[in-house]
């Protein structure tokens, strides 16, 4: 895990060279889903900071029985996939980052449930960049009306875009849809405070170097890290 840790970070910093960055602008989010906790907590103690979870069923069984040595390493955990909006109070409760709104309603729940809590959560509209039936996420032409609307809301702190790409063999063949991402980002950044709409959560295992190369600070990644999934 600790090697296959230290050749993620070198491939990020890699990228960052390459697209004149700093890797401190990178946040490494280990996408945990399906891996048991004991695995987990390898991945904690090799130097994860930044867990990804796909359901809040299934992170609601991890985060508790992990709770003492992610509060000692101060790790975060991050809602990466769809969800609903019968389960915003608990993603509220369970999450330091959304990174899945598709909706005003949603936004709205997660804001009032928030509110409730005494929380600013941290939360990224997700586009479906690829107009793929099989993802969440708005059509890139309702990203600004919905920005606009979620950056109004109190209790959330906008921080910017995500979106999972169409997958794709080449890295290269998945670079036109970070551009497209990033250029969303910059459009809807006029909107409201521009200075905290600032991040783009896009890549994974076989595409984040390409991502990073066009503006990802958020890189979400699995399988390079944790092996093939159970």
């Amino acid at each position: 895990m600790k090697a296959r840790l230290e050749a993620i970070n070198r491939q990020i910093a890699a990228a960052c060279e390459r697209a004149g960055r700093q890797a401190s602008e990178i946040t490494l989010v280990a996408v945990s889903k399906t891996f048991a906790p004991a695995r987990i907590r390898e991945a904690i103690e090799a130097g994860v900071r930044a867990l990804g979870e796909n359901r809040v069923q299934e992170a609601a069984a991890k985060i508790p029985e992990l709770a003492a040595i992610t509060a000692e390493h101060k790790v975060q955990w991050h809602l990466i996939g769809h969800l609903q909006s019968n389960k915003a109070r608990r993603a509220v409760e369970l999450f330091d980052a959304v990174h899945s709104i598709d909706s005003l309603n949603l936004a709205e729940r997660l804001d009032h449930t928030a509110g409730e809590f005494g929380k600013r959560l941290p939360v990224f509209i997700e586009v479906n960049l690829g107009s793929e039936e099989s993802k969440s996420g708005v059509a890139p032409n309702e990203v600004l009306p919905l920005c606009e609307q979620a950056g109004k809301l109190a209790n959330l702190e906008l921080k910017g875009l995500m979106a999972v790409p169409p997958f794709l063999d080449d890295p290269e063949d998945v670079r036109p849809f970070f551009r497209r991402l990033r250029q969303l980002r910059d459009e809807a950044r006029q909107i409201g405070d521009g200075g905290q709409f600032n991040d783009l959560s896009m890549g994974m295992s076989n595409d984040f170097e390409v991502a990073i190369e066009e503006g990802a600070t958020f890189v979400r990644i699995g399988t390079a890290l944790f092996g093939a999934r159970p």
